[in-house]
């Protein structure tokens, strides 16, 4: 059985919706768009 610890550290990376790139998680992150593509100018 894999390690908990392990299990979360190898999950691969949030992917923005819009322009694919990584998204950078916070504490309660459960948007699908980055932080360029989240702001309120765009």
């Amino acid at each position: 059985m894999q390690n908990v610890i392990e299990f979360f550290r190898t999950l691969p990376k949030k992917k923005c919706k819009e322009c694919g790139n990584d998204i950078i998680e916070k504490a309660d992150c459960y948007g699908n768009l980055c932080d360029e593509c989240d702001h309120p100018a765009r």
